[in-house]
């Protein structure tokens, strides 16, 4: 059932409380976003730490009491996030007791709460109506989509391909449960219930836009190559790029190189021990620690290629008897992939870069009127030995904008012109209208 705001005034809040208590912690988190909000919710969005696991039936009930009529979705973390004070987030992590809850008031907006099992999805031979079927929405109302799915539910890769199928023009954003070695300590919430398994999530259309930072955290080195050879996810023969005369970059043997003979072909581990012999003593030690993966670029015809244009995949491998590598993800020939770093330093200035472009090019639009954060696990504080760091760079960076979220066991957001499920990562979607 679609349901379509009631209120003339749009506003977007969240609360945080960490009360010991699962009656007090929503009690608190309930009073605390209706007296900020000050008009009629509509959606919410909610957020439970695993510390409450035993009591995830409870909490639909508690909240419906205090918030009739409201689409709730929402999931469980071992960490969530949000706003204690008005423009300061906080990370509450470690399984510590806490609920995050944002509330929005959202007059033109039609909101669609769903829940999918991911065994029951079409086929990714199905038509676009199948998955229109599937989602109950039409595509006509051009939707974009918050969704949160079960860490242990097969075929997730398959629902972002056939929702970026069925949905091209939709912004895709959300993440997977977190914070238990079992399906008893993941819950989902949808339509007032508890689920265990497969997506829950909600579509928004109408007076509503949904824009993505997707922050993975990692810093190109070396010079991408082009994949010659490969098979499923093992890249076994690539192509260094040469400059052309116009001033880009070609792996064609047919374009003359500036100041170098042809293109040459190697294998992948080649090209990382030169690289790696190239680096200085600390990224070479990084490289030694495992904080090496793959880009692989997402934009075919983009010449130079930046920071931000590449899909970050775990380096999974290497064969040394035939140089090849392994990586997360397909790899098809005529790809181009580099190699990439990430450390603490790196990720925190990946995602301000990404925030100072987001903030200038965002002057010519409506401000945000809220937002949420999808943060991997691996992040927080573990990563940067200090808390709230992510969360207070964004507050930084888009001041007065209200902030929920969680800790994820995998981040969904766009790379290029599609969706994917990362890690290591922070993905913001941040609601404005049109």
């Amino acid at each position: 059932m679609t349901k379509v705001s009631q209120t003339n005034s749009m506003g977007w809040v969240s609360a945080l409380s960490t009360r010991a208590s699962l009656e007090a912690c929503v009690t608190e988190v309930a009073e605390q976003a209706q007296a900020k909000l000050g008009v009629p919710p509509d959606l919410g969005f909610v957020f439970i730490s695993t510390a409450f696991a035993s009591e995830f039936s409870r909490l639909l009930p508690l909240l419906e009491e205090r918030l009739p009529g409201v689409v709730l979705v929402g999931c469980s973390g071992s960490g969530v996030i949000g706003m204690e004070q008005l423009d300061q987030a906080s990370e509450i992590e470690a399984d510590e007791p806490a609920i995050s809850l944002t509330l929005a008031s959202l007059p033109g907006v039609q909101i669609q709460p769903f829940f999918i099992e991911t065994d029951e999805l079409p086929d990714m031979d199905s038509s676009p109506d199948a998955w229109f079927e599937a989602i109950g929405v039409s595509p006509e109302v051009n939707p974009h989509f918050v969704l949160l799915a079960d860490p242990f539910a097969g075929r997730i890769n398959d629902l972002l391909q056939g929702l970026d199928y069925a949905y091209p023009k939709a912004v895709k954003v959300g993440g997977l449960a977190s914070g238990g070695a079992s399906g008893n300590s993941v819950g989902l919430f949808c339509k007032g219930e508890l689920e265990r398994d497969g997506v829950v999530g909600v579509a928004l259309s109408g007076n509503i836009v949904l824009e993505s930072i997707v922050a993975q955290g990692c810093r190109p080195i070396g010079q991408p190559y082009r994949v010659v050879e490969s098979e499923r996810n093992v890249v076994i023969l690539v192509q260094e790029q040469v400059a052309t005369e116009a001033g880009g970059l070609s792996s064609d043997p047919r374009d003359r190189p500036l100041s170098r003979g042809e293109a040459k072909q190697c294998t992948p581990l080649e090209v990382l021990q030169d690289l790696i012999q190239d680096l200085n003593d600390q990224d070479r030690e990084l490289a030694q620690q495992n904080y090496l993966f793959v880009g692989v670029a997402q934009n075919e015809f983009k010449t130079q290629l930046e920071q931000g244009d590449f899909l970050i995949r775990n380096l999974l491998g290497v064969d040394p008897r035939v140089g090849a590598i392994a990586i997360g993800d397909r790899i098809r020939p005529g790809q181009r992939i580099q190699f990439h770093l990430r450390d603490a330093r790196t990720s925190a200035e990946d995602l301000e870069m990404l925030l100072k472009r987001y903030q200038q090019g965002s002057h010519s639009h409506l401000p945000p009127i809220g937002a949420l954060m999808f943060t991997c696990v691996g992040r927080g504080e573990g990563l940067y030995d200090e808390p709230d760091f992510d969360s207070s760079l964004f507050c930084r960076y888009l001041p007065g904008v209200q902030l929920g979220g969680f800790f994820c066991n995998g981040e969904i957001g766009p790379v290029g012109n599609n969706t994917f499920l990362h890690g290591y990562t922070s993905v913001f979607g941040i609601f404005r209208q049109p």
